[in-house]
């Protein structure tokens, strides 16, 4: 595995397992969508990601904005740079869903029916769908959208051959990539699927390897936040041969109590259960998850592996932080089911914004330009020490009456004094 890895990394010369997992039927786009964006003095938005090429870096995370065929349509017609399907695994009949599931946060008291959203938390298992339907309709959309990024979500019990299968089966629908769910933080933890894997690193590490030794196509492995060190299971996930990973997914929270009621929200037939946490209010924990699996990948991985942010991103200059850090592509589920499918129009709009005011023409210009500004404390102490010293030594002015110079007479003398 080590050897192959070192030849994926490689930019020289690609094996042909790299050849099938980075498809050329993008290449060009690649160059007409740069041309037409130069053309036009735009800031051209297009990014290729593991040779997925995509007219901008906005990409439907996976959950109910990728539930059907009808909403994945619609998410390319409103021109998101890709879809990532809501996840599928063999045996859909074991998903069995309940309502509500969904329960909301806003910026007011408990109970408070007005105020923006800034939290939303949810219940929902992966698809419920037959995995046949779900192949199907993914096989309808790449025959009307070939060009378009679609991106098969995977997973699976703790078992090789089913593991296999599923891969299998999801690539012959023809996906341009799979994103492996190893996030999920509720349901089904007892059959070892979703955060069960991505919290044990052990087992992340086999199941990986499992993976990657079927998968043709590039591979993105999901991480969860629900762990102390993020970069412990995102380092094991590229060191096995995932393309890139994605962070984060949903924070285990209890949404809260209905002070009327007594009952946890969100309530069913009287009871709840926790639920993964998402939107604005995650946005600054997702922010630091990936600083930091950025910085790691930078320190320890060769120029190719991925990284795909995801969390509270409802604005463009949402989406710049996350570039800035070094993320390729930005993921958004909640703000989707918050403000609807045209969202990407605004994120593209403001983030072209961004870009214009720093005079950046592309994306690359600027991805992970905020991530060196990033220490640790006790070096915060040192630089603000010796900036201390040196604000003294330039108040203190002239240290003797030797020092004084014609040419600098007047600033010499305004270095000394006091208001």
């Amino acid at each position: 595995m080590e050897s192959l890895m070192t030849l994926r990394a490689s930019p020289a010369a690609a094996t042909p397992l790299q050849q099938r997992r980075l498809p050329g039927r993008q290449r060009a786009t690649s160059v007409r969508a740069a041309a037409s964006a130069s053309a036009a003095g735009e800031p051209d938005l297009s990014v290729r990601v593991n040779g997925l090429q995509m007219p901008n870096p906005f990409v439907i995370g996976s959950g109910p904005p990728g539930t059907n065929y009808t909403v994945m349509k619609r998410a390319f017609d409103e021109g998101w740079g890709g879809v990532i399907a809501k996840t599928v695994s063999l045996d859909a009949e074991k998903v069995i869903n309940v309502t509500p599931r969904y329960a909301k946060l806003r910026a007011e008291p408990n109970g408070a029916a007005m105020g923006r959203i800034i939290g939303w938390q949810n219940i929902e298992l992966i698809s419920d769908r037959p995995l046949e339907t779900m192949l199907n309709e993914f096989k309808q959309l790449k025959k009307e959208y070939p060009d378009r990024i679609l991106i098969g979500s995977i997973m699976e019990e703790y078992n090789k051959a089913a593991w296999h299968e599923l891969i299998e089966r999801v690539e012959e629908s023809g996906v341009d990539a799979l994103e492996i769910n190893f996030s999920c933080p509720h349901g089904m933890p007892e059959r070892k699927m979703g955060a069960a894997v991505g919290q044990d690193c052990d087992l992340l590490e086999e199941v990986c390897g499992w993976i990657n030794e079927k998968a043709t196509v590039p591979v993105w492995a999901k991480m969860t936040p629900n762990i102390t060190d993020i970069t412990q299971p995102a380092r094991i996930a590229l060191k096995s041969g995932c393309e890139g990973v994605s962070a984060i997914n949903t924070i285990m929270s209890v949404m809260g109590i209905n002070l009327k009621t007594l009952r946890p929200e969100p309530c069913v037939e009287g009871y709840s259960t926790p639920g993964g946490y998402s939107a604005r209010a995650v946005h600054p924990i997702a922010l630091a998850k990936v600083m930091q699996i950025a910085r790691m990948m930078k320190e320890e991985f060769a120029i190719g592996q991925s990284l795909s942010a995801i969390g509270g991103v409802e604005t463009g200059n949402d989406a710049a932080e996350f570039i800035l850090l070094g993320a390729d592509t930005v993921q958004v589920c909640t703000g989707v089911m918050i403000h609807g499918y045209p969202l990407v129009k605004k994120l593209c709009a403001e983030l072209q914004d961004f870009m214009r005011e720093h005079n950046f023409s592309s994306i690359e210009e600027f991805r992970g330009a905020s991530l060196p500004y990033f220490t640790t404390h006790t070096d915060l102490v040192h630089r603000q020490q010796e900036a201390i010293k040196q604000r003294k030594a330039i108040k203190k002015g002239l240290q003797s009456d030797k020092d004084w110079t014609g040419d600098g007479f007047v600033k010499e003398t305004e270095s000394m004094v006091s208001n």
